[in-house]
């Protein structure tokens, strides 16, 4: 089956979707579409939301959605994870770092090889109505460090080595594409035992963030 995926370099729950296609071997055809592109998304699915997965089928723009149809044989057991308690409790922690990290990020995300002077002032005009000036942010550096710190301690804890597990799941796909986005911040740095497990997850999705970049 031919796939193609749309979606940007950046955003978490684009990541989550390229992790699981990694992880899964399936090829696909890889699609950056620049973010203040209206057009594309809403001709696909009728909303600016990415990622969009397109398929003989159709196209899809759920990211846990396209995670399960993408998984034929159920190996990460997607459907019945996200029925569960631990799931939910797990959205919910990750929404708390979720706000830390792009707040941290975004300042930086814009100034990528993803943007063009374009999409760069589409996308922070677009953000800074939720979170204020980029440049403020920038200021409050420390005080978001300060607040993940707790955070990111407490999902250390529960690192076995992999998430609550000895074996590699689904919800590791969805911790680590929320996290890797600090990578881009300067002077960021994670804990050693952190770092150890997004590189294993990497390694399992045979992921590489920067691919689309060096086109």
């Amino acid at each position: 089956m031919s796939i193609t995926l749309n979606h940007y370099v950046h955003c978490p729950f684009c990541l989550r979707v390229r992790m699981t296609l990694g992880y899964l071997g399936l090829a696909y055809n890889s699609k950056v579409l620049s973010y203040d592109d209206e057009v594309t998304p809403i001709r696909l699915t009728g909303t600016k939301m990415l990622p969009i997965l397109e398929t003989s089928q159709g196209a899809f723009n759920e990211s846990l959605d396209i995670m399960a149809m993408a998984d034929r044989e159920n190996r990460l057991e997607i459907k019945e994870l996200i029925k569960t308690t631990e799931f939910q409790d797990l959205e919910k922690f990750l929404a708390q770092i979720g706000s830390h990290v792009h707040s941290l990020a975004m300042p930086y995300w814009m100034w990528t090889a993803e943007f063009n002077d374009s999409s760069r002032e589409y996308f922070r005009k677009s953000k800074e109505k939720k979170r204020g000036p980029f440049s403020e942010l920038v200021k409050k550096h420390n005080f978001f460090v300060q607040e993940l710190e707790p955070l990111l301690h407490k999902l250390e804890a529960n690192l076995e080595p992999f998430y609550k597990s000895k074996e590699f799941s689904a919800f590791d796909i969805l911790i680590a594409s929320h996290l890797w986005g600090l990578y881009v911040v300067p002077e960021f740095q994670f804990t050693p035992k952190t770092h150890e497990y997004l590189q294993s997850v990497k390694n399992k999705c045979h992921f590489n963030y920067h691919q689309d970049f060096w086109k």
